[in-house]
């Protein structure tokens, strides 16, 4: 008979080491507060299986503290550590690049220790969980298995850039990290100074980037300033992106095959990294890779609501008994719900009432979900289907035909850039909101000018489809093929894709709900490497991947696909000029052209179930 799994039992207290110092290979000692199992105030005897996290967020913060209490109750060894440079860690703390050696070095030393059984698993989410793939690189010994909770699989390709455009978070980012610096920390008046520059002085700042060197108070900090202005004008995929700690998926081959949860959200900012991982690695290792994919906004996964949209209480799952079904099933070998685990498991939106939630302190609108186990991602059968990019606005399934207009136009102007409202966003709350959003100006939202439909500017085309007949899922990979041309050798292209909701009682203009989008800059639609400029007038084919999503457009919903040429502040500017990326200062108004004739077929293709 198989007796229910109920988790690892609370059979111990808790001892608390203090700023253990772990040695790196160069000598900088990185700091770790390690919890051990303990009867009373003695460590227990025994040898423990140990779970790491390693972290740039103050490893002392009351968060840290409780999820490592829980698992030293339940007969692991806890350590949280700080990354070098921060808080009570040697060394030059430089933002995501060098945590594949220090973190290969602290899975190997406890792996070693009396108290430990050699087994090392390791968790976290955001920074800790790209850290986490960047020393799974290295291959340590005793790395048993990994929760890696919205990290990187590339930065390039999908966090710090995004088909050769910024996300511009990380210049918030680099503010943000700076106050909690130890300069700043050890000098009240720098703190203060930095505190200022993020909490008033951050609208003037982005509306100034790009970042310029000396010209702000990073000018104090001088690793946190360069790393901020390397991302920023390194926009080829060279060396400095190929790091470990940046591109990932480089090393995979060299990559530890040990079982991993990927663990992600449809509007976070590493929406389309998760999935890759699990793509790339599941198909060349033995160990078991597992895919969890809700609706969340980044890292909140026990938050039931995204922006305007409320998920339901089914999106909620409690974390830590997550995290700890699984570590007791890899490393202590217990039967719990991973042994019968799909390896994907996802979320698929849009099955709620549609209504606003009356309940909900923000009367968000409903629009629900359900959890569903799957074999693979994609997923088997999967309908990779266009829809075509149609004179007038249409979006059809039928391919243009010549007697219809061939192409439409727009003025791009980069000093009156498209404003963001919501997306797959992180790390900079204060200018640029995460989630879903009515694609509506409001006075809320930086950069809104107007309460006016987004789609109401001159400068974003919307095509859509009728009313639909029945309901229609779009769940996987989703790519545009976009023929466009340009007065300018330089420029960007951007697609959102929509969930037209009819008018109703409770939104009687409707609600337009951003599903997923993404940008293209045109110098880069060849090569990642070898940028190429445009001619003038001369019409190319943009093709890329927006973030994948899983949602239900319901029956008397449309599909909308808007297009423009900027998502500002998420994403830097194209100054139309073809100057060097983060140091120009001239810009150019452009005509843009988006083409949609048989010859030059513009379309999306739609991962239909």
């Amino acid at each position: 008979m198989n007796v229910p799994y109920e988790g690892s039992p609370i059979a111990y207290d808790v001892a608390i080491r203090k700023n253990v110092m772990i040695p790196m290979r160069d000598g900088v000692r990185c700091a770790a507060d390690i919890y051990l199992p303990a009867i009373g105030d003695r460590p227990a005897d025994g040898q423990f299986p140990v779970i790491l996290e390693r972290t740039p967020y103050d490893k002392s913060a009351p968060r840290q503290v409780t999820n490592m209490k829980y698992y030293a109750r339940r007969g692991y060894v806890g350590v949280i550590q700080d990354v070098r440079g921060r808080f009570e860690s040697e060394g030059e703390w430089y933002a995501f690049a060098k945590e594949a050696p220090d973190g290969f070095d602290t899975v190997q030393w406890l792996g070693t220790q009396t108290w430990s059984d050699g087994q090392v698993g390791t968790m976290g989410g955001s920074y800790a969980g790209s850290d986490q793939s960047a020393l799974a690189t290295m291959n340590p010994s005793h790395l048993s298995t990994m929760i890696v909770a919205v990290g990187a699989s590339n930065y390039y390709h999908g966090s710090m850039r995004q088909n050769g455009a910024l996300e511009q978070r990380f210049m918030v980012y680099a503010f943000r990290m700076a106050m909690t610096s130890k300069e700043a920390i050890a000098d009240a008046g720098l703190q203060a100074e930095i505190k200022k520059a993020f909490i008033d002085d951050m609208p003037a700042i982005v509306r100034n980037l790009p970042l310029k060197e000396g010209a702000t108070v990073l000018r104090r900090l001088p690793s946190y300033e360069q790393w901020a202005i390397d991302i920023l004008t390194h926009g080829d995929y060279d060396d400095y992106w190929k790091q470990r700690g940046y591109a990932i998926d480089e090393y995979y081959a060299e990559h530890a095959d040990v079982p991993t949860l990927y663990l992600g959200g449809w509007y976070d900012s590493y929406a389309r990294n998760t999935p890759q991982s699990y793509v790339k690695l599941s198909a060349i290792k033995k160990s078991q890779q597992v895919l969890l994919m809700g609706p969340w906004i980044h890292g909140a996964f026990e938050i039931t609501n995204s922006g305007d949209v409320d998920f339901g209480t089914e999106a909620h799952i409690n974390q830590n008994d997550l995290r700890l079904a699984w570590f007791d099933h890899y490393m202590k070998g217990m039967h719990t719900e991973f042994a019968e685990w799909s390896p994907v498991r996802i979320f698929t939106m849009g099955t709620g009432s549609q209504r606003m939630n009356k309940h909900d302190y923000d009367h968000r609108l409903h629009h629900g979900g359900y959890w569903r186990s799957e074999p693979d991602w994609p997923l088997p059968g999967t309908l990779e289907t266009p829809f075509y990019l149609r004179a007038g606005g249409a979006l059809s399934q039928d391919e243009p035909s010549a007697d219809e207009s061939l192409s439409t136009g727009y003025t791009f102007d980069p000093k009156d850039p498209v404003p963001t409202m919501g997306g797959g966003i992180s790390a900079a709350d204060s200018i640029i909101r995460p989630g879903a959003f009515d694609q509506r100006g409001r006075p809320d939202f930086f950069g809104c000018k107007d309460v006016l439909p987004l789609n109401s500017r001159q400068d974003i085309l919307t095509f859509q489809t009728p009313e639909l007949e029945h309901d229609t899922e779009v769940t996987g990979e989703i790519v545009i093929h976009l023929w466009a041309s340009s007065s300018a050798v330089d420029t960007d292209f951007t697609a959102k894709l929509i969930d037209v909701h009819p008018p109703s009682a409770d939104y009687p203009d409707g609600f337009a709900m951003n599903i997923t989008d993404s940008i293209m800059r045109a110098r880069y639609r060849n090569s990642w490497t070898e940028p190429e400029f445009m001619e003038p007038g001369t019409p190319y084919e943009f093709t890329f991947h927006l973030y994948p999503t899983s949602n239900v457009f319901r029956k008397g919903h449309r599909i909308r696909l808007d297009i423009s040429s900027s998502n500002w502040p998420r994403f830097d500017v194209n100054l139309n000029t073809g100057g060097p990326l983060g140091l120009e200062q001239r810009y150019e108004i452009a005509q843009q052209t988006i083409w949609h004739s048989p010859e030059h077929p513009s379309h999306i293709v739609l991962p239909l179930q």
